[in-house]
């Protein structure tokens, strides 16, 4: 069975979303294409991978909930209801996210790596378990369990 790449889908994806007239999907796609060629003419390489994809989706997710809370807090209520939209847009073509049970086990097993004993070699740990949980993970979640782990 041949799997088709996340630039594949996010093309057909947008064909999809013109043929529906789904204007905020089709726009949000485009966005998320225009960062994946950026990336592809700066650093002058012909396709960037599934996990540079993963990344550029990743950052357009984090810019969303950088400024929900501001929406919120103004009660911009169709803005709020429409930047909701985009992330649940934008998680859906992340792989599966981890649970906590999953992702307390490959914290203890990069501590184990690493051979990490204090909150000193957090960086360490941390560069481990990068490649590991991009886009299963949210950063936030891991660098805490982390730190919860090497606290002491």
């Amino acid at each position: 069975m041949c799997l088709m790449s996340l630039k594949q889908k996010l093309a057909d994806d947008i064909k999809a979303a013109m043929k529906e007239k789904d204007s905020v999907r089709r726009d949000l796609i485009q966005i998320v294409r225009a960062g994946v060629l950026q990336i592809e003419k700066d650093k002058k390489i012909d396709a960037l991978d599934d996990d540079g994809v993963t990344g550029v989706i990743l950052s357009e997710l984090k810019k969303r909930g950088d400024v929900l809370p501001d929406y919120e807090r103004s009660g911009r209520t169709e803005a709020i209801a429409e930047i909701k939209r985009q992330m649940e847009l934008l998680r859906a073509y992340l792989p599966e996210q981890m649970s906590a049970g999953e992702l307390e086990e490959a914290v203890l097993a990069a501590i184990a790596e690493t051979g990490a004993a204090s909150p000193k070699d957090i960086g360490r740990v941390m560069a481990a378990l990068a490649p590991k949980t991009k886009g299963k993970a949210d950063n936030k979640a891991v660098s805490e369990a982390v730190k919860k782990h090497l606290a002491g």
